[in-house]
């Protein structure tokens, strides 16, 4: 049984769809994004497997129960975290007293010396949250949506505010969540973060899935046309090189194909008869932030 399981899923408000036909499904133990730009209905998508919004078609279902049926909404939320962009904290509270307070509703919280660990505000336990920096504050959110020790978490970008080294922890974090068997579902506008995190990805556009796979194949990103640089070798001039050259900048090469392992063993074998250094030798494909700005053209 899937985590999350969406068929056919439509809301309207009134004439307008905030959602249409929307099927995907969200495997146990796995990290999954839901993208889309603003207004596209992850939002809407969301708040009704979390059961905070009722739906206008389709069957949902969330660790196997439907989270409009009131005889079982007690207990699902007994068993999903959830983590909004911004939640509404006590600021005369300290980060242990808010985070014992939350415990205090589920049947088998995590310990709440663990949570302050993970999140890394060790040092801040018994800091009032007003005096809080802004990521620590963002840390304290997580914090709260895994208090309950969540089958699954909903986090709606999550790491908005950090620094770098506050995005990594998190990222750490998120792994560290999804290997001990709970399910994610993130919501992100960081394609990076999509890269770093997600086993799958869903694509929302104009109500409607328009896409979905795995961040590395999604858009058919797996199979598109790569580019292959290298800094041109001295003494070499493009004519020598036994592939058809694109462009060449700066002295840097540059070789656009789809024909990716016969044009590398091409090269590869050439530079290495001639006896020639191929300098930052890489390969590119298209990026993930590419495909996505794509599959949600305004004009499309």
């Amino acid at each position: 049984m899937p985590a999350v399981s969406v068929r056919h899923l439509a809301k309207s408000y009134g004439e307008k769809a905030a959602v249409n036909d929307v099927n995907f499904e969200v495997e146990k133990g796995e990290v999954f994004a839901l993208l889309g730009p603003n207004g596209a209905g992850k939002t809407t998508t969301i708040e009704i497997l979390e059961g905070f919004r009722a739906r206008s078609g389709g069957d949902v279902e969330t660790l196997g129960v439907d989270p409009a049926q009131r005889s079982t909404q007690r207990w699902l939320r007994t068993r999903i975290g959830v983590v909004l962009q911004e939640l509404a904290v006590e600021p005369f509270y300290s980060v242990r007293q808010v985070l014992t307070r939350n415990a205090g509703y589920y049947p088998s919280p995590r310990p709440v010396d663990e949570v302050i660990e993970l999140i890394g505000l060790k040092e801040k336990a018994d800091e009032r949250v007003k005096k809080l920096s802004g990521g620590q504050q963002r840390r304290l959110d997580v914090g709260l949506g895994i208090i309950g020790n969540p089958e699954l978490l909903f986090l709606d970008e999550p790491t908005t505010g950090l620094d770098p080294s506050g995005r990594r922890a998190s990222w750490d974090l998120i792994r560290q969540l999804a290997a001990s068997g709970t399910t994610v579902m993130l919501t992100t506008h960081y394609m990076d973060e999509v890269e770093a995190l997600a086993d799958r990805v869903a694509v929302l556009f104009n109500a409607e899935i328009v896409a979905s796979g795995t961040p590395t194949a999604i858009g058919g990103r797996d199979s598109g046309t790569v580019t292959i640089r290298f800094a041109l070798p001295e003494g070499v001039a493009p004519s020598d090189i036994p592939a058809a050259v694109s462009a060449v900048d700066d002295g840097i090469v540059q070789i656009s194909t789809d024909d990716e392992l016969r044009v590398l063993h091409d090269l590869t074998g050439w530079a290495l008869e001639q006896h020639y250094v191929l300098p930052g030798l890489s390969v590119s494909r298209v990026s993930l932030e590419d495909i996505y700005l794509n599959l949600t053209r305004a004009d499309q």
